[in-house]
């Protein structure tokens, strides 16, 4: 019997198991683990979205299948969101799409539109399912350095010249996870450009488009860029701007060929998210955004806690513009060691668990992320055990439940 699976070959041990491990087991000691590891919003969803939940779920009719492509009032609803927030109009039957979050929405993309052995550009450090939705599908990934928007471009250039055969697609993220870079409307501008001169797709994770700090300069969307809909798709979420991630609400808009190859690909897979959850989501889009913008005053200041209460305990970590994390470079006495080394240290050590750089691609090696998924005196606690942790444990020896 076979027991080795191409697919499933294709996919690297997962990196982030063995912080998971060392967690999971310090927890069954009762140890208290402040955990900035996954990026799992913990505030509760809005009153208003919970309450059109319950209403819709008494009705035993929203209780049989739905549609795959979501129902008509949510893809008009995700329309309206792109009018109201970026100025862009969109056919709700043919350029939307609801999908069960925008993790499911690259991974389904990503087997509607490759063949084996394309070339697929993706950014390097990246949320994993950027890389590994194609790899699954059978792609060839050609990583991009983007330590920040300027780099990826440049890079993204010289990998179209060198790839053979010529990339099918190429995904940009911005807001990034895990980085936090914000890229400005230039930035898309000459990416739109650079698809249509070498004849790519663009896929675009706008996921964090309504988790920014700066009130004045919100992210733009690359559908704001005239022609952008000739070959860009992009995905949204509403897990990070409801505190919604467990509803698994996200949608895709754009391009009408790939939100359709999308949709056909749906429709052999799902049924769509249960109906009162879609009902809901139309309502968390429709309804007062006061919510969503509490939502991101809390970030906005569990993010000036972390960098002033980490800065202070000797832990120099840049102010993220945006997205609900931090991408923190190793404190120096600890960089020879690699941030998987030092995530284990910190989680045994300290107490503190943080994301190694290295599970979202070489070149996050030498960083870690950090989710601001704890309140603000979780985090103050969190700089006290990682004050004592840079104070004492410099010259410690890597511990043998580290390795």
């Amino acid at each position: 019997m076979q027991t080795e699976f191409h697919r499933i070959s294709r996919l690297p041990p997962y990196i982030f198991e063995q912080v998971n491990r060392l967690k999971a087991d310090a927890r069954a000691r009762g140890e208290d683990i402040i955990d900035f590891g996954m990026g799992n919003p913990d505030m509760p969803t809005p009153p208003h979205i919970v309450e059109k939940l319950i209403e819709t779920a008494r009705d035993p009719r929203t209780n049989r299948y739905s549609a795959s492509r979501g129902i008509k009032g949510l893809r008009r609803a995700m329309s309206g969101y792109y009018r109201r927030r970026f100025g862009v109009e969109l056919d709700p039957e043919t350029e939307v799409i609801a999908t069960l979050g925008s993790k499911e929405g690259f991974a389904n993309i990503a087997q509607a539109i490759t063949s084996p052995g394309d070339v697929v550009l993706v950014p390097n450090p990246a949320y994993p399912i950027h890389a590994f939705g194609f790899i699954l599908a059978g792609a060839a990934i050609r990583h991009v350095p983007a330590a920040n928007p300027e780099e990826f471009l440049s890079r993204a250039g010289n990998a179209i010249r060198h790839s053979q055969p010529s990339p099918l697609a190429m995904v940009v993220n911005y807001p990034s996870n895990p980085t936090a870079q914000v890229a400005g409307i230039d930035v898309y501008q000459e990416v739109v450009a650079l698809a249509k001169r070498h004849e790519m797709w663009v896929l675009s994770d706008c996921a964090y488009a309504d988790t920014y700090f700066d009130e004045a300069n919100p992210p733009p969307s690359i559908l704001q860029v005239e022609g952008a809909r000739e070959v860009a798709i992009e995905f949204q979420s509403l897990s990070k701007t409801y505190a919604m991630p467990g509803w698994r609400m996200g949608f895709a808009a754009g391009n009408r060929t790939l939100i359709g190859a999308l949709a056909r690909i749906k429709s052999y897979l799902d049924y769509g998210a249960y109906t009162p959850i879609q009902v809901a989501a139309a309502a968390a889009l429709n309804g007062p955004q006061d919510c969503a913008r509490e939502i991101r005053t809390i970030y906005r200041s569990r993010r000036d806690v972390l960098v002033e209460s980490m800065g202070r305990a000797g832990w120099q970590i840049p102010s993220p513009p945006a997205s609900m994390f931090a991408w923190a470079p190793i404190p120096e006495a600890f960089r020879a060691v690699g941030s998987m080394e030092f995530a284990k240290r910190l989680l045994l050590e300290a107490r503190v668990a943080v994301s190694p750089g290295v599970g979202f691609g070489e070149y996050g090696e030498g960083y870690v992320r950090i989710a601001l998924v704890e309140n603000e005196q979780r985090i103050r606690q969190a700089a006290r055990n990682v004050r004592r942790f840079l104070d004492y444990g410099r010259n410690a020896r890597p511990m043998e439940a580290a390795k």
